[in-house]
């Protein structure tokens, strides 16, 4: 039993056990280009988040892993098969009631952990913060923790280079052979802004990309997966010790 991980602790070890924060991971199922398994984003969270857990543990902080959430915002892949959507607002609603149990139970630090690029937090999080006044609630969502560019060639953000090598080093068993390899062609809009990235519009899936990717896969590898998830869980396990070890009453200098 790793004692950082609630899905693997009992009533034996939780019956006088305390800890610093919650960490929640949340992910997405969803199709992720010909070769990578629909629940790509939950296999790398999952991972990430345990191994963030154990390494902010043995320096000394006291952080617990919550199940994941294996369903995310998908609503611009509603015609893709088997996508699974969670509107917005339910994924308020199932948040508002995990964060009640952790308020009620006093453990007041909670990081979400977003492993999906259609999730956005940030609005749930104000309105939970201004309901819940004694939690401290934060996000984090991996592939902007650190430098894509110093581990992948290639550009994406959706069964590209980066998840294809990270699946390469986690869960080689569940990615096909590289005959499958979509290449990833997406579709730019035709309206400038909305490529310039200061205006925003959902992305129509279907009609972005053939394969359901966006970005290349074809350069990637175990070793440049390796390298990335310690790299990002490194760099992530300081976040949960700082979170662990913060005082909610005195976080600002």
């Amino acid at each position: 039993m790793r004692p950082y991980i609630l899905a693997e602790s009992n009533w034996e070890y939780l019956k006088d056990a305390k800890f610093d924060m919650a960490i929640l991971p949340w992910g997405a199922t969803e199709a992720h280009n010909y070769h990578l398994p629909y629940a790509t984003d939950n296999f790398q969270a999952e991972h990430m988040v345990a191994e963030m857990a154990r390494l902010a543990h043995e320096k000394g902080g006291n952080p617990i892993v919550l199940p994941i959430i294996p369903f995310g915002v998908n609503t611009g892949q509603s015609d893709i098969y088997l996508d699974i959507n969670l509107n917005p607002s339910t994924q308020m609603a199932i948040l508002t009631d995990i964060v009640e149990v952790l308020n009620r139970q006093g453990i007041h630090k909670l990081l979400i952990f977003n492993g999906h690029g259609g999730n956005n937090f940030k609005p749930l999080v104000r309105e939970l913060g201004l309901k819940f006044p004694k939690m401290f609630i934060s996000f984090c969502f991996f592939p902007s923790v650190i430098d894509k560019g110093s581990y992948f060639e290639e550009e994406g953000d959706h069964a590209d280079e980066m998840e294809t090598s990270l699946m390469l080093y986690l869960r080689p068993d569940l990615v096909l052979g590289k005959e499958k390899w979509g290449r990833g062609i997406a579709k730019k809009w035709k309206i400038k802004g909305l490529n310039e990235g200061w205006a925003w519009a959902e992305r129509k899936w279907s009609q972005v990309s053939e394969d359901t990717g966006v970005g290349n896969p074809e350069k990637a590898t175990a070793e440049k997966g390796e390298r990335f998830f310690k790299g990002v869980t490194e760099k992530m396990s300081q976040l949960v010790l700082d979170i662990c070890k913060a005082d909610i009453e005195d976080l600002y200098e």
